[in-house]
């Protein structure tokens, strides 16, 4: 590899708004600020919400369940 033509690589941390600090390595070198981490992200903390308002699986499959695969 040549030298000096690579940024440089440093540690920094990265803090999201939960308050959750992440330890990594960037070439930004300046710390970053995130909105969601796998501390707080609904997917990963299992408090996700069922969006099936008003029942729309059941009226998608009403509309177009006739098309389906038929063997």
């Amino acid at each position: 590899m040549k030298a000096d033509i690579h940024p440089a690589y440093e540690a920094i941390e990265a803090t999201c708004s939960c308050g959750n600090v992440i330890k990594t390595r960037s070439t930004l070198c300046k710390p970053i600020h995130l909105d969601v981490c796998s501390e707080c992200h609904p997917f990963y903390t299992g408090k996700q919400k069922v969006l099936d308002t008003g029942g729309r699986i059941d009226r998608f499959k009403q509309r177009f369940g006739v098309f389906g695969a038929t063997k």
